[in-house]
């Protein structure tokens, strides 16, 4: 039915002036009101010095940091030195840093998490050598404590998955934390090459210390030819879903499954960007075929509001070698989708 005369006289009346920050839905007028000047100008998303997710830059001093007021850091850790395949994941931070157009609103959660959670991009972990692998984890650690000590919720951008492992370190040094792991691999071997600090066992290693309760994690996409090199997760009870596995169960039964696993204790949520399919991230360390789907990653995360997050990352953008860009995007969305799923966890509190 063609729209009649009255109605868009209707239309005219109500969208015919101002800019667009007029809006009249009381949710989205909540949202432009913080974004939109009154004469209805909006910071350019190519503009200004380039942070995680556009969040306010806070300069701190590694050795006694003010994260006062802080419910979230922001942190990149650009360190790569645990790759068994293509090095790279050390741009990841910056790269992420470079895309303009992420958030501030998300349709799906109902929140503009910059605006109702106290936000700062704090930085990069400050390393004291670029070549050594287990001091760079003691950096990370050390770092990553004096978050936890403010009582801030960590979020990371690698720098490659090994790094998860010192973060688990501070994030569960006085409970052992659940976890969410959205990856192509368990990440759950042993030590080769005269090292147990690389990043295909990170998750052993967490176990192994105490700080990551293997009854309460979670593994999804898991798939490609390492699975061999896999028996610790299934012996120390971890739950994992391999990729093929998807969908047949579907996202909802997916879903499900993590939230019982997890269940409403401490939880932390890592993102290895190689989860998805090469098609959409092919700049990654060890890409994988027949992986998720972008649009089954944000479904599976979407699933997973209220839970109790008390950390994340997303790690393993190598941008060398993704031309387009696509990985970061990709790598920068789903940061922002784990921080919206933050503003929902028990462990912080929305503004007033």
């Amino acid at each position: 039915m063609a729209l009649d005369e009255e109605a868009l006289k209707r239309l005219r009346e109500r969208y015919g002036e101002g800019h667009g920050g007029s809006i009249h839905d009381p949710e989205f007028r909540a949202v432009a009101d913080r974004i939109f000047s009154a004469s209805g100008t909006r910071a350019a998303p190519f503009s200004g010095i380039p942070t995680l997710l556009d969040a306010t830059y806070r300069q701190i001093d590694p050795a006694k940091p003010d994260l006062s007021d802080l419910d979230v850091a922001l942190i990149g850790v650009p360190m790569d030195l645990g790759v068994t395949n293509r090095p790279g994941s050390r741009f990841g931070p910056r790269a992420l840093r470079s895309i303009e157009r992420v958030g501030p609103y998300n349709h799906v959660l109902k929140t503009a998490p910059l605006f109702e959670i106290n936000v700062a991009d704090i930085g990069d972990v400050p390393f004291r050598s670029r070549y050594r692998l287990e001091m760079s984890h003691e950096d990370i650690e050390a770092h990553f404590n004096k978050v936890i000590d403010a009582n801030v919720i960590p979020l990371a951008v690698g720098g490659d998955h090994s790094i998860t492992h010192p973060i688990l370190k501070a994030v569960g040094r006085d409970k052992p934390v659940g976890m969410i792991h959205i990856d192509a691999h368990c990440d759950t071997g042993g030590a080769y090459d005269l090292t147990k600090f690389h990043h295909g066992g990170p998750f052993r290693n967490a176990v192994l210390d105490g700080v990551l309760d293997p009854t309460r994690v979670i593994q999804i996409g898991i798939r490609g030819a390492a699975e061999y090199l896999w028996e610790f997760s299934y012996e120390s009870g971890m739950t994992v879903i391999h990729a093929e596995e998807i969908g047949k169960m579907g996202i909802e039964a997916v879903i499900a499954k993590a939230r019982e696993v997890v269940g409403d204790g401490p939880t932390y949520l890592s993102f290895d960007i190689d989860s998805l399919d090469p098609a959409f991230a092919p700049g990654t360390g060890t890409p994988e075929i027949g992986g998720l789907t972008n649009r089954q990653a944000l479904d599976i995360l979407h699933g997973l509001k209220g839970l109790n997050f008390v950390g994340g990352d997303v790690v393993e953008v190598a941008p060398q070698y993704d031309a387009t860009t696509n990985t970061a995007h990709n790598g920068a969305q789903m940061l922002f989708e784990i921080l919206s799923l933050i503003r929902f966890s028990p462990a912080v509190s929305p503004r007033s």
